[in-house]
Parts: C-alpha cells; sequence; structure tokens
C-alpha cells in the first residue's frame, strides 16, 4: 500500500518554510506522494452546493482563505524533495486551456524528474466557472477533449486534436513529460466519474470513503472499453479503522491518502512535521499490504 499526504496547499502549509518542511518530513517517512487542492476563486456569497460535506460548503464555509496555485506549489517543492511524486487531488480541468496546462505540467515533470501525478475533476463551483469566463454547461464532454488534447500533446511529436470544445494543431509543445505521458486520476464520487475513470483514467480517486459500487463500476466499464480493468489504480481517504485497510487492498486500493487538515473529513490527519514523520511505522506495517 502507498501513502499519500492529502491538501497540502492549505492552512498553515501555505507559508513557503512549512510547505517544505512538510514535503520533506513525508518523504522522510515514506510517503509515496504529497497531494495539492486546486480553486482559481471562491466567489463570494457562492450558491452552489459543495458535494462533500453535510454543510454544503467548501471546508468550514470559510471563502476568504489562502489556496496557492496547485501546479506553482508543486514546483516549489519539487525543487526541495528527491523522489516524492507530486500529485493534484484535484486540478479542475475544464476551467483551464488544455495546451497551457499541458505545456505547464511537461515543463512541471521535466523539472521534477517524471513525478507528477494529475489527479482531475469537472468542478462543482458554478460561480467560479463564471468568474473565469468558462461555461459551466458541457464540463464533462470538455474534461474528456481536455484530457485527450494534453496526451496528444504529450505524446505526438507534431500534436493536432479536433474536437467539438478544444481544436488546435498541428502545433509543437515541448518539453513534453519524462515518459511522455502523465498518470491521470479520475477524481468524483458519482458514477459519471468512475465511468470516465474506466474509460481513459489510469486511476479513480473518489473524495470520501471506500465505495465498492463505483470500484466495480470503473472496472466494469474499463472492460466494457477493452481495457484491462487492473490497470485502473484506487486511491482512497484514510479510513477510520486503519485494520480494514488489508480488505480494502483486496478490492484494488493501491493508495490511501492522509490529510494534512481537517478538510478530509475523518478524525485522522497530520497537521506538522513531526506529526507526519510520526506515521513512518504505519507505512512500513502496511507497505506490503
Amino acid at each position: 500500500m502507498k501513502f499519500g499526504l492529502r491538501y497540502l496547499n492549505t492552512g498553515p502549509n501555505v507559508d513557503p518554510l512549512r510547505a517544505v518542511a512538510m514535503a520533506q518530513a513525508a518523504e522522510e517517512a515514506g510517503f509515496e506522494s504529497v497531494w495539492t487542492v486546486d480553486h482559481v476563486v471562491i466567489p463570494q456569497d457562492y450558491k452552489s452546493a459543495y458535494p462533500y460535506s453535510q454543510s454544503r460548503r467548501l471546508g468550514d464555509g470559510t471563502e476568504n482563505i489562502d489556496l496557492p496555485d496547485p501546479l506553482i506549489y508543486m514546483a516549489y517543492l519539487a525543487a526541495a524533495t528527491k523522489q516524492i511524486r507530486l500529485a493534484t487531488g484535484i486540478l479542475i480541468v475544464p476551467q483551464r486551456n488544455p495546451v497551457v496546462t499541458a505545456k505547464q505540467l511537461g515543463t512541471l515533470d521535466q523539472l521534477s524528474g517524471g513525478r507528477i501525478d494529475l489527479g482531475i475533476g469537472v468542478g462543482w463551483l458554478e460561480e467560479e466557472f463564471q468568474a473565469l469566463g468558462v461555461p459551466f454547461e458541457k464540463r464533462g464532454q470538455r474534461t474528456d477533449e481536455c484530457i485527450s488534447a494534453m496526451r496528444t500533446l504529450w505524446k505526438d511529436d507534431i500534436a493536432e486534436y479536433h474536437g467539438e470544445l478544444v481544436d488546435f494543431g498541428p502545433v509543437y509543445c515541448r518539453p513534453q513529460p519524462v515518459n511522455k505521458a502523465i498518470p491521470i486520476i479520475v477524481g468524483g464520487h458519482s458514477k459519471a466519474a468512475a465511468r470516465r475513470a474506466g474509460k481513459i483514467g489510469d486511476g479513480f480517486f473518489p473524495a470520501r470513503g471506500c465505495p465498492q459500487d463505483l470500484f466495480t463500476l470503473v472496472k466494469r466499464t474499463a472492460e466494457e472499453s477493452g481495457r484491462n480493468p487492473d490497470e485502473v489504480e484506487f486511491t482512497v481517504s484514510v479510513p477510520e479503522d486503519l485494520s480494514s485497510i488489508p480488505e480494502m487492498s483486496k478490492f484494488g486500493v493501491k493508495r490511501i491518502l492522509i490529510p494534512s487538515s481537517a478538510m478530509g473529513g475523518t478524525s485522522k490527519w497530520a497537521s506538522n512535521p513531526d506529526e507526519v514523520l510520526a506515521l513512518k511505522d504505519l507505512i512500513q506495517e502496511y507497505a506490503e499490504t
């Protein structure tokens, strides 16, 4: 079992020195990855319902919070670490220009020595899309086209893509990722997200719990799409009962994320470098699970 540290670009970890200390502690403790979150803006008094809390509000309902850009934050941590992977969990892909995003991620993957994982989501905050001048409608289709377009830019020497919502080419986009690909982990807690993961994802990350019904849907969709379902890696949040980890691995869970703040919806988190280092024994205990 692999372990990641989640929500790193939030709370006190927005401080530059604290950010480096947390990432280096995670690397020393044996964490496989650190994960960031994404919102370009949080509109004041938004009406959209946050899907992952009973309050239907993001975090504790506070809108005026520091939330560094995840890709710039990851670049900063890449320079301060050696082997830990750097991931978005998630990046709201349909809000962003896919050509620019592919360029940023390709550059970041090169600079980090191939350590980037791209967790993606379609977004839920309609008012944020409005502030960015991006249509909220068809964001699922836009996400699918963005993923396909970015993979083309990362892989092909001369790339072009022609879809309904994304259209360009032929172009050169350099640098490309180290392996001419970046793993894409589909985030979300819906059937649509599970089907997307089964069709085109390298992984699936439901925001809460260990939903076996969605895992089954991912596998079934992968098979229907002519893919090997075992190639889709499942990532979940840390369970309240750690003894359930071996059972979770039987469902295909390969990575568990531990929050760096209370945002994770669990009573277990590591909020400072000492608490991160204290998890070394836990990571070693389940390393072979």
